[in-house]
């Protein structure tokens, strides 16, 4: 039987141009290999899963390449380039510092930072979640990470740059790495899907996109989950059900209700909704966003803001123009006041409720406003 390796291994990035979603610190760490003007230091921070460790792997790859391209990309061909690929190379050393924080931990890496490489130019240090380093640990680290010798760089990877000391942030150039857009995890995944052979519906594919919060590790295990739910056909209504996503039809439905006042229909509604497992705080963030979603929809300048699939996007049009502005931002106010206040209600399935009938009653409302106005 063949062994099996998850998308977010068999897909990692080997090459700067590979790399999603990171144009601007790609090309900058290109530029920099380029003209030789290496620092002895750098600092890679951002969300989990945006390619922070990937980028440092493959920066300490390319300085080490012995024939590199045209474009400043590692050739994967040479000595240097196969050991990285083999995870044999000498001039790669990483340390997780969530589990190895102490001062000897540091001490014994400093020890090796003394020993030139022997083969290419560079040993490159990664540490991961450096945040995580004791406060001793850092000192231990300061004088090595101002001064190295000449052949060694360090890489600091972390996801809570707030937390690390002032004296550490002035010796290292910062990088920070946004989180992925969904339309970049849209494409890298349909890309995927082909050389899986899987086919995948565009709604379902932003239903992963958007469930991965700009994560692109997080949205290839999900992509991974849902293939092996659906095997080689993978639907939108299959991906809702096992990733346990409120469809898109609910919210529709209830926004339909609310401009014709249906009261108890959008209550049943509700309840069929928590009949299904749903939690209720979610339900009231989707529909919050649910009507974001149409306000923006309303504008043909904001309409790029919208991140959803064609068809999905299509009924958006649609329900914007039978809805008011002055309606959907007041429905958005009453879903954010609910969100606000649900953590700390006794009665929090009535809380909702009275969002929801507050919601339906809008319409009325808004036109006695508009007929009292002189």
């Amino acid at each position: 039987m063949e062994h099996y390796i998850v998308s977010a291994r068999k897909y990692r990035p080997d090459t700067f141009t590979t790399v999603v979603g990171q144009p601007s610190i790609t090309s900058t760490l290109k530029n920099a290999i380029k003209s030789n003007h290496l620092a002895h230091a750098y600092l890679f921070c951002g969300p989990r899963g945006v390619g922070k460790t990937t980028s440092a792997r493959i920066f300490a790859k390319t300085i080490n390449c012995l024939n590199l391209t045209s474009d400043t990309e590692p050739c994967n061909q040479c000595e240097s380039c196969i050991s990285f690929g083999e995870n044999r190379s000498y001039n790669i050393h990483e340390l997780d510092a969530a589990s190895n924080n102490s001062v000897e931990d540091i001490r014994s890496l400093v020890d090796k930072v003394r020993i030139p490489p022997q083969i290419g130019k560079y040993s490159v240090y990664i540490i991961d979640e450096v945040h995580m380093l004791s406060s001793q640990a850092f000192n231990a680290f300061l004088k090595t990470l101002e001064e190295p010798p000449a052949h060694a760089i360090f890489i600091l990877a972390t996801t809570e740059k707030q937390k690390i000391i002032p004296t550490i942030l002035s010796r290292c150039q910062i990088y920070d790495f946004n989180r992925i857009s969904i339309s970049d995890i849209e494409k890298h995944l349909l890309e995927v899907a082909g050389k899986e052979q899987v086919s995948i519906e565009p709604e379902a594919l932003n239903v992963i996109a958007q469930k991965a919060d700009g994560a692109m590790r997080d949205a290839l295990s999900i992509f991974d989950q849902v293939v092996s739910f659906c095997g080689d056909k993978v639907t939108y209504q299959d991906t809702i059900a096992n990733l346990n996503v409120l469809d898109y039809d609910y919210y529709f439905k209830l926004t339909d209700g609310f401009v014709k006042g249906d009261v108890s229909g959008n209550l049943m509604l509700f309840n069929e909704i928590l009949s299904k497992g749903f939690n209720a705080h979610h339900f009231v963030i989707g529909l919050s966003r649910h009507f974001r979603d149409l306000l923006i929809s309303r504008d043909t300048v904001t309409l790029p803001l919208l991140e959803v699939g064609g068809e999905i996007k299509e009924r958006y049009r649609k329900q914007a123009s039978q809805s008011s502005e002055d309606f959907l931002t007041a429905a958005l106010i009453l879903t954010s006041e609910c969100d606000i206040q649900y953590k700390n209600s006794s009665n929090q399935r009535f809380l909702v409720e009275l969002a929801l009938i507050r919601c339906a009653q809008l319409t009325e409302l808004l036109k006695k406003k508009q007929l009292m106005k002189p």
